[in-house]
């Protein structure tokens, strides 16, 4: 049995993503729209049963996203591209002088414009998962996008308008 990520929507709560490991055990990250994030782990004769819950704070995930090489989970919202038809996954840069720069997330207007979701930031070799509204993007950003080819090119031609406000 090979390794693998399956990520769950749950309406009203956020996202769960779970890990089901070779054994078959199975880990999961529960990312509320809050913001919070819950480390799971369920039982192993039963895996809707969850035997533990460990909230995180901001600077424990992202010290445990350090430990386990945050650009995995890259690595597997890329491999999404093959497994869901249509669904792509793109990087865009905020280059110097870009008028996006210290501006935030939520002006873009991103999803409701295009249907397209930014899922994560990459800032300095950091991943910033799931970024909220009130996210400044700074120069250098790369953002990442998850949507239909046409939603991305709406995310990019949003990023590249010269005057956002």
């Amino acid at each position: 049995m090979r390794v693998r990520v399956e990520q769950t929507a749950l309406p009203g709560i956020g996202v769960r993503h779970d890990l089901v490991m070779a054994s078959g055990r199975r880990i999961g990250v529960v990312s509320h729209r809050s913001g919070r994030r819950d480390l799971v782990l369920y039982d192993q004769d039963d895996p809707d049963a969850c035997i533990a819950s460990l909230p995180l704070t901001d600077d424990e995930a992202e010290a445990l996203a350090d430990l386990l090489g945050a650009s995995l989970m890259l690595g597997q919202l890329a491999g999404l591209r093959s497994q869901a038809a249509g669904l792509l996954t793109e990087q865009i840069s905020i280059p110097a002088g870009s008028p996006w720069a210290h501006k935030k997330l939520g002006d873009t207007r991103a999803r409701t414009r295009t249907g397209a979701s930014i899922v994560a930031v990459l800032r300095d070799r950091e991943v910033i998962a799931s970024p909220v509204p009130s996210f400044a993007f700074q120069t250098g950003d790369v953002v990442v996008v998850v949507g239909t080819r046409e939603g991305l090119d709406g995310v990019a031609a949003i990023l590249a308008e010269s005057d956002p406000d």
